[in-house]
């Protein structure tokens, strides 16, 4: 008997896009699916459409809720989860068809706990794949735990995103997502794969993260800055149990601060008072010399940090230049994913 599948849809203000997510997953070559939707109060007319399919297909398990975020709809979904495995899928996202099929067969293949997908960022009109470090048919790539959290903390080869892969149910059962939070994949990612024995990356991409027409700049909220408050609870965790990581640990949040300050700057009417720059700007100068050393090997950090503790405009300013020289091709070009023409209706 083929292990049942618990596929977890978080719904809100997806009407455009609710369709297109859920006819991929009715799909799936993999038929022993058990597909819960649940509509976190959405004011559309989402919660109709989903009730509609679980009219059509017995897999379909509906839960309507007061809108409480994605983390908390997660919660409430796992709460009905009854598969061997569990996979998340964002509803603007959708899936090849056969993708449950194949990471069941990883999973089962090499005992993994997680199975990772490769993806595509969807846009209108075509697809990126990020192949920096593999391509899609590179061998799979089998991590221990010390691999897996040390690519997680790097968040290249393996991201923090909790769609996209395949989790034993048992692993993540008693895992809430933090409510209330953004970026709440930083918040629980680790906790996940602390427990992790076999990793497994796939590199065939067969989910697509849908990549909406909107500007972080023009949409940027205080909200935002949950990313660094996720990023410094991990740390303590990776100073309690993988203190060989710390260093990696401090790059990454050091990069975050020096973004979101910048991105504040760009925004400086939801920071009116300077509060937001100064509680980075204060943070970053108390582990100054721990930033210091984290980086000393990273010339491009070293060089932003040096500048920054200087003074913020500084380095803001460099930025800016290097980025006016890239396009006018003073400087070379950062390397770019591979592009495939596509184009999708919703």
């Amino acid at each position: 008997m083929f292990p049942k599948v618990s596929i977890v849809v978080p719904i809100y203000k997806v009407e455009k896009y609710i369709h297109r997510c859920i006819e991929s997953i009715l799909e799936q070559t993999y038929t022993n699916l058990e597909i819960i939707l649940v509509n976190d109060g959405s004011p559309d007319n989402c919660g109709k459409i989903i009730d509609e399919y679980a009219g059509k297909d017995n897999r379909i398990h509906v839960v309507h809720k007061k809108n409480g975020g994605l983390s908390d709809a997660r919660n409430k979904g796992m709460e009905y989860a009854t598969g061997e495995y569990t996979l998340f899928v964002d509803s603007d996202d959708w899936l090849e068809r056969n993708m449950v099929e194949v990471l069941v067969k990883i999973s089962l293949d090499y005992q993994a706990d997680v199975v990772q997908s490769a993806f595509y960022y969807a846009y209108n009109d075509h697809l990126l794949y990020d192949n920096r470090y593999f391509s899609q048919n590179d061998p799979h790539v089998l991590l221990n735990k010390k691999e897996l959290m040390y690519e997680l903390v790097r968040n290249e080869k393996v991201k923090n995103f909790a769609w996209g892969k395949l989790y034993k149910t048992n692993l993540i059962k008693n895992l809430p997502f933090k409510k209330g939070v953004l970026f709440e994949d930083v918040f629980w990612a680790h906790l996940v794969m602390h427990r992790v024995n076999t990793y497994v990356i796939s590199h065939k991409p067969m989910y697509y993260y849908l990549q909406r027409d909107e500007s972080i700049v023009a949409n940027y909220s205080l909200r935002n800055l949950d990313i660094i408050e996720g990023l410094k609870e991990r740390h303590k965790f990776i100073e309690q149990h993988y203190d060989n990581l710390i260093d990696e640990s401090f790059t990454v949040i050091l990069t975050n601060c020096l973004i979101h300050y910048n991105l504040l700057m760009m925004n400086r009417r939801i920071d009116e008072n300077g509060i937001c720059k100064k509680r980075i700007r204060s943070y970053i100068k108390m582990h100054y010399k721990e930033f210091l050393a984290a980086v000393k090997g990273n010339k491009e950090m070293k060089t932003q940090l040096l500048l920054f503790h200087i003074h913020p405009i500084i380095n803001f300013s460099f930025l800016a230049l290097r980025k006016i020289s890239r396009k006018l091709k003073v400087l070379p070009q950062q390397v770019g994913f591979e592009r495939k023409n596509f184009s999708f209706k919703v």
